[in-house]
């Protein structure tokens, strides 16, 4: 398969394509995340309703993924890719017009799709066309453009939040999607296997997606109804039952979408268990840090998004530079330090409780998420590279939907995992503080009814203010319990990620890539 240099006009092309494109997933899940304390109000969703909105699109991408990588190199990657962006900006376009959280969870599904076809193709892409000598370069040149585009998520997802007009962080993906359609179809050539004559592995998505699917409700329905409940155990087993039967009938299937083989390879191995455990410390981290500035800490949403800055800079600085340093010296340096420091700073991040709002932000959360910042930023392109460079161009596709998959699918445990315990802290920690006030049985029903809503939680409105404020302050004080425990739990999944390349990846891990 023929490559071209980076600096080509082609290369260029290619470039631009997947940066537009991929741009939109950026934005929509960066501003996403901001507004979603307005969105939560006026959809009037529960605590486990938003964090099904979250999972709805990352099931979906997280099961189909792996054949969007499959049909990419079997049907034409610029092909697949476009299809994923027109179905990806329908899906967006859909979610901005819902009038209730039900709605709101169909339409994620859709964009999952979308995205399921879309994002593979964008690294591919750039595995199979840019030269070899300049992929890590190319890689980290993605990344940190892509970042830069995607500056204004947070804080455009923050003014629209405040002002009421969150249904626009949808809307915005559309024009973005048409711009990289047009450029795709004029500009970039066709790139596909042609040795490829593979079907698709439709046994292997439906019991990835079930199973993910019940391991989620069993997750979140927990707490409401308890973890001995028959429903529970149910939904956790069959679940399991249905992800090991996933991996068998990836091992006995002729034309499998996750070829377990891949895996003999141990950068590729180690690079995968790190992208797990970093992206699932990632997911909760981001998640719930923006919770806590919004319905906790007192920030606006546009507040919420300019406090992320220092993280985005960061990427956009240093993501470039740490690719080429990755392709001169090796990974293996920047996959065990990067990761390293992200855990250093979610642990900083867990020491801040109640603060007195956005005038102590430079003392309490900035630290954190600059030390979080960079570690991630010195992380992200050599991770990348050094899963792509692993395997042979061929396989180029299915390598980054493997990888896209484990990263949604580690985000998809984040959100139901930590959302299930942070509803269990915050429901532990009302019972035992309820019992120091005087509040007669039915108010303090009502109040533990809030308990699902985690940081949205209200006060009932026949208490007394005193009462009320008391129990806010409670609201408050149970939530920063949980988004501590949180903090501290992805820590932990970011050191686990360092020991992975500690233990798989060696110094010259791209010296002899499998052919």
């Amino acid at each position: 398969m023929t490559t071209v240099a980076l600096n080509s006009w082609e290369g260029k092309c290619v470039m631009i394509t997947t940066i537009m494109a991929s741009a939109m997933t950026f934005i929509d899940g960066t501003a996403l995340n901001v507004v979603l304390p307005s969105l939560q109000k006026s959809l009037h969703a529960t605590g486990a309703s938003v964090f099904w909105i979250l999972n709805a699109y990352m099931l979906v991408l997280a099961s189909l993924i792996l054949i969007g990588g499959s049909l990419g190199d079997k049907l034409g990657r610029k092909k697949v890719f476009m299809w994923g962006i027109l179905i990806f900006i329908i899906g967006s376009g859909l979610c901005g017009l819902v009038t209730n959280v039900m709605q709101l969870i169909i339409f994620r599904i859709v964009q999952g799709i979308g995205g399921a076809l879309m994002i593979p193709g964008s690294l591919s892409l750039i595995s199979s066309s840019i030269n070899e000598k300049e992929r890590g370069k190319a890689i980290g040149t993605w990344s940190s453009v892509t970042t830069m585009v995607t500056l204004g998520g947070p804080i455009l997802g923050g003014a629209l939040g405040d002002a009421g007009l969150w249904r626009y962080i949808f809307f915005i993906n559309i024009p973005i999607g048409l711009f990289a359609l047009f450029f795709l179809n004029r500009y970039v050539k066709e790139i596909k296997d042609e040795t490829s004559n593979r079907s698709l592995d439709i046994a292997g998505a439906l019991s990835l997606a079930m199973g993910l699917a019940l391991l989620t409700f069993g997750f979140l329905r927990a707490p409401a109804i308890g973890f001995y409940n028959w429903e529970i155990w149910t939904s956790l087993s069959t679940g399991l039952l249905l992800l090991f039967a996933f991996f068998f009938i990836e091992k006995k299937s002729m034309y499998p979408m996750m070829p377990l083989w891949l895996f003999k390879n141990m950068t590729f191995t180690g690079t995968n268990l790190l992208t797990f455990f970093l992206y699932a410390g990632l997911g909760g981290a981001m998640l719930f840090i923006g919770l806590n500035l919004v319905q906790v800490q007192g920030y606006s949403q546009l507040q919420s998004g300019l406090a992320f800055l220092p993280f985005t800079i960061l990427m956009i600085m240093l993501a470039r530079y740490a690719g080429t340093l990755s392709d001169k010296y090796g990974p293996r340096f920047f996959l065990i330090i990067g990761p390293t420091i992200a855990g250093i700073g979610l642990s900083l991040l867990s020491f801040v409780h109640q603060t007195q709002g956005p005038k102590d932000y430079w003392i309490s959360f900035f630290p954190g998420i600059l030390v979080f910042g960079f570690g991630m930023s010195i992380t992200v392109a050599p991770l990348t590279a050094t899963i792509m460079g692993s395997v042979s161009d061929r396989y180029s596709g299915t390598a980054s939907g493997v990888n896209n998959a484990i990263s949604r699918i580690s985000s998809v445990f984040a959100n139901a995992i930590f959302g299930a315990l942070a509803v269990l802290l915050f429901t532990r920690h009302l019972k035992d503080n309820l019992t120091t006030l005087n509040l007669d049985e039915r108010s303090k029903q009502e109040v533990m009814a809030q308990s699902v809503n985690l940081g949205n939680a209200t006060a009932p409105k026949n208490l007394s203010f005193e009462m009320a404020a008391l129990i806010q302050k409670q609201y408050h004080e149970g939530f920063i319990d949980s988004y501590v425990h949180v903090m501290l739990f992805s820590a932990i999944l970011c050191f686990l990620g360092a020991l992975m390349s500690l233990g798989f990846v060696k110094k010259n891990a791209l010296k002899n890539i499998a052919s």
